[in-house]
């Protein structure tokens, strides 16, 4: 397909960007805040209700992975911080639907305790996370530098790299062009590479409370954002690829230190292999000035059905 002229992405660009901003930042935060904001219904249970109007088919993951984030520490002593999870996509999620939390305490110990948690809808199991909690401690200490990239302000926003996009319909900008509590601005290759490597900044569009908890799920909701394209990078595919479905099959995080979400991080994401329909994808992230606060891994499944086109 051809490239697109600079007039026909200006035009995508600025129909995105009048969509987008036809909700106020605050209102924004406001229903990120309230995604996170479950009902307690019995000793370790919890309930985040079925919303009226939806503009997606299907629930968000990193939306599932935060929630239960929120759920499980609802469950552990006030001192201990979540440094790792573990978690799984079983089924698709439906918006329109209630979702039913329940936490298994596994284990309590002076310093560590470990929850499992049980998402349900319509009685079925969607997604399960295993997480530890620590109290803070003082040890050795190192990471990996920061690679070299360039700033946020350097970068393109993630919906002029989608509008540039010619295999992106109108109505698909159209629909990705829904309101949001992130800007994203990403550096991705063009076409095939063979280095499987991209990176976003990303931010809430407007402060958060100063709760670490509230920064660590919003983390967590905003790192499932990209993470499994990385893997398609090496065969010049992209999620508007015609006969590509993908999805999430896993993912885990590990959280080194304390940051905010509202300040921008800079997710570095490669991917290390594919195969029998399976993209594998690690992420590390940063803050603006190169401290390593968390890590990410995902394994999604990439099926390419030929078409006729």
């Amino acid at each position: 397909m051809d490239k697109l002229t600079d007039e026909q992405v200006a035009r995508r660009l600025s129909d995105a960007l009048a969509h987008r901003s036809s909700v106020p930042a605050e209102t924004l935060i406001g229903g990120l805040l309230r995604t996170l904001d479950l009902t307690a219904d019995a000793a370790d249970e919890f309930t985040f209700p079925a919303l009226e109007s939806t503009a997606r088919e299907r629930i968000f993951g990193g939306q599932v992975i935060a929630q239960a984030i929120i759920a499980a520490d609802r469950t552990v002593d006030d001192e201990k911080k979540i440094h790792s999870l573990h978690s799984y996509f079983l089924r698709a999620g439906d918006e329109t639907k209630p979702l039913h939390f329940r936490v298994h305490r596994d284990f309590d110990g002076r310093s560590i305790s470990n929850r499992r948690v049980v998402v349900r809808q319509d009685d079925k199991v969607i997604f399960n996370l295993t997480a530890s909690f620590q109290k803070p401690a003082e040890g050795l200490a190192h990471q990996i530098a920061m690679p070299d990239v360039l700033p946020p302000e350097q970068c393109i926003s993630a919906m002029e790299q989608i509008a540039r996009n010619p295999l992106v319909s109108d109505e698909q900008i159209e629909r990705m062009s829904m309101p949001r509590p992130f800007d994203v601005r990403s550096f991705r290759p063009e076409g095939k590479s063979t280095t499987a490597r991209q990176y976003q900044w990303f931010r809430t569009i407007a402060p958060l409370p100063d709760d670490p908890l509230i920064h660590r799920a919003t983390l967590a909701f905003a790192s499932d954002m990209g993470l499994l394209s990385t893997s398609m990078i090496p065969h010049g595919l992209h999620w508007t690829t015609p006969g590509l479905f993908s999805t999430s099959l896993d993912h885990a995080m590990w959280f080194h230190d304390d940051f905010r979400a509202d300040q921008w991080i800079c997710y570095v994401m490669d991917s290390d292999w594919t195969g029998h329909a399976r993209g594998l994808n690690r992420g590390s992230l940063y803050t603006q000035d190169g401290i390593l606060v968390a890590s990410a891994v995902q394994e999604g499944m990439m099926r390419l059905i030929p078409t006729d086109d």
